[in-house]
């Protein structure tokens, strides 16, 4: 007996992801791209430091085999601004091939608390976490309706938007959270129509430096304390998430958001 698997919406042999927030080596983004090479895609690793993401992508072309037709493309791009995001996607448009899939993980923290807050901080922290993934969302979106195929935009919250703040990043960065959340339902919404699938993640602690530095044991130890699985995540444990939703098997996954938090928060 042959058991045939059909797939609601095939993607393209070569096709590419963008993937933001590439450009910290201890950061989710670099995970996230390995796992996506290793599952047959071409990337595009975006960062504000545009020189960090080109020597990791021609790191990442040296590990490749070169008969797999798969490339890293590494560029700048700051996501708060819609010139250099327009001009990336033109590098994408022109190097790469077909637009299936956008990760968007840029962000920054915000640790002041309610009171500190300023209008400057304010700004600061809703451009790049929020204004960001609308002016990447909506690039990419453009160019995955012209192609026919579909596509899948994965955007990144917080369980921070959940509990209003943490040990770091604190209530201006909730607020940005949660606005990715309510922009990722709607574009689930509006783009459905065209086979583009939207969702959000909610990571909780997770090994990297945006929680305020590299994490000591004794952060570690206090962070896991109301997590049931007692420890913090890692990134490639995120990225194995994104991978599923970027891919074909996830084509009925449309507006969800997911917590990547070990339980800490069950919903």
């Amino acid at each position: 007996m042959t058991l045939e698997i059909h797939r609601v919406q095939p993607f393209p042999e070569a096709r590419t992801a963008v993937v933001t927030g590439a450009g910290a080596a201890r950061g989710i983004g670099r995970h996230v791209v390995r796992k996506l090479v290793a599952e047959g895609w071409s990337v595009v690793a975006a960062d504000i430091d545009g020189s960090a993401v080109e020597a990791f992508a021609a790191e990442l072309n040296q590990e490749i085999p070169a008969d797999s037709g798969l490339t890293v493309l590494g560029v700048g791009i700051d996501v708060a601004d819609p010139a250099s995001v327009e001009a990336g996607f033109s590098r994408v448009d022109a190097e790469m091939p077909q637009l299936v899939a956008l990760v968007n993980l840029a962000g920054i923290p915000s640790p002041q608390p309610l009171m500190e807050i300023t209008p400057e901080s304010w700004d600061r922290v809703m451009d790049v976490n929020a204004k960001g993934t609308l002016l990447m969302t909506q690039a990419a979106a453009r160019r995955m309706i012209a192609g026919g195929v579909g596509g899948r935009v994965v955007n990144t919250a917080s369980i921070t938007a959940l509990d209003g703040g943490g040990t770091f990043s604190k209530s201006g960065y909730a607020a940005a959270k949660a606005a990715i959340q309510g922009l990722t339902r709607g574009a689930a919404r509006e783009l459905g129509v065209h086979g583009i699938t939207a969702n959000v993640i909610l990571p909780g602690p997770i090994d990297t430096d945006i929680m305020g530095g590299t994490l000591t044991d004794d952060r570690k130890a206090g962070m896991s304390e109301n997590i049931p699985l007692q420890r913090v995540g890692q990134p490639q444990e995120v990225a194995g998430l994104v991978a599923f939703l970027v891919g074909e098997d996830s084509s009925y996954v449309n507006g969800t958001s997911i917590s990547v938090d070990g339980g800490k928060h069950m919903h």
